[in-house]
């Protein structure tokens, strides 16, 4: 079971030893499917059902793949199921599909084959829309988020001149995938040393690399980061402003029918309120868009 927030210095080693925080298996199973507080009341739409595909309707569920180390979009609770602002947005679509939500825990880059494969209807782990992915899957898009690095508190890093630094990420994510590698190539033809990535399974261990000294700085989506920053009170600072825009969506398989549902299931939630009460409630409105694209990411 992983931590449910970074730990300061010494104590955030000592949880991680004992709690084996890495996710070794390719999928560590079902949380639950209880809808919380902030969807017990939904009522099904019947436009969005409408188009929902024959087998998952008449299952009456929806399999949602998710990487719960990312808080404080998913993570798990002290019961070790899915919780955070993300959850409880794909419980809401669940609702308006008239489904009942089953989340399977995974590695984040286990998530998109396993949609291909059949084993998840839908992917809920704060992916970015990118055309690479657009090419294997469909995304219906839902929120817009930065990156933002983050580093000891008092150390002064720029993520513009960060060449020789130590800087970590969560493995499979954006800045693992497409940040750092332009960001190392940048520093080789400058003729400067390139950036030492250090990749963790899950975004606490990321995080707990800066706290405990063993690397410079981190990367991640801004939310993630603002909520790193705030669990280690004084331990981490913001590294300038967040950059490279580009939307979060949930992952469904390529042109499925599945995908006009759950972006019917969205706007759904948009129209009622339900949708910005969510991110209000979380802190993290500032992100939010008023329509929900299908693959709207443009890089």
């Amino acid at each position: 079971m992983k931590i449910r927030v970074v730990l300061p210095a010494v104590a955030a080693v000592a949880a991680l030893a004992l709690t084996g925080c890495v996710n070794n298996s390719d999928s560590e199973g079902a949380g639950g499917g209880t809808k919380t507080p902030a969807t017990s009341d939904i009522k099904a739409d019947s436009a969005a059902v409408a188009l929902l595909p024959k087998d998952i309707k008449d299952s009456g569920k929806l399999i949602i793949g998710t990487d719960a180390s990312y808080p404080p979009n998913e993570y798990k609770d002290a019961n070790g199921n899915p919780t955070g602002w993300n959850v409880t947005l794909a419980d809401a679509i669940a609702a308006k599909l008239g489904l009942k939500p089953e989340w399977q825990v995974s590695k984040f880059d286990s998530i998109i084959p396993n949609i291909n494969g059949g084993k998840f209807n839908m992917g809920s782990s704060s992916f970015t829309d990118t055309l690479e992915r657009q090419k294997s899957v469909d995304f219906i898009d839902y929120y817009q988020a930065g990156t933002l690095w983050a580093a000891p508190k008092g150390k002064t890093v720029n993520p513009e001149d960060a060449c020789g630094l130590k800087v970590s990420v969560q493995s499979g994510t954006v800045q693992d995938t497409d940040e750092m590698p332009a960001r190392q190539k940048a520093c080789k033809d400058a003729g400067k040393p390139e950036i030492q990535v250090l990749k963790f399974d899950g975004q606490e261990e990321a995080t707990n690399a800066v706290v405990v000294g063993k690397a410079d700085a981190l990367s991640a989506d801004s939310p993630v980061t603002l909520a790193a920053i705030k669990a280690t009170g004084d331990s981490l600072q913001a590294s300038g402003e967040s950059f490279d825009n580009a939307p979060y969506g949930f992952v469904t398989a390529k042109d499925s029918e599945l995908t006009k549902a759950v972006q019917a299931a969205v706007e759904s939630l948009m129209k009622d309120g339900t949708y910005t009460k969510i991110l209000t409630d979380a802190g993290v409105e500032a992100g939010a868009v008023k329509e929900a694209v299908i693959n709207g990411g443009k890089s």
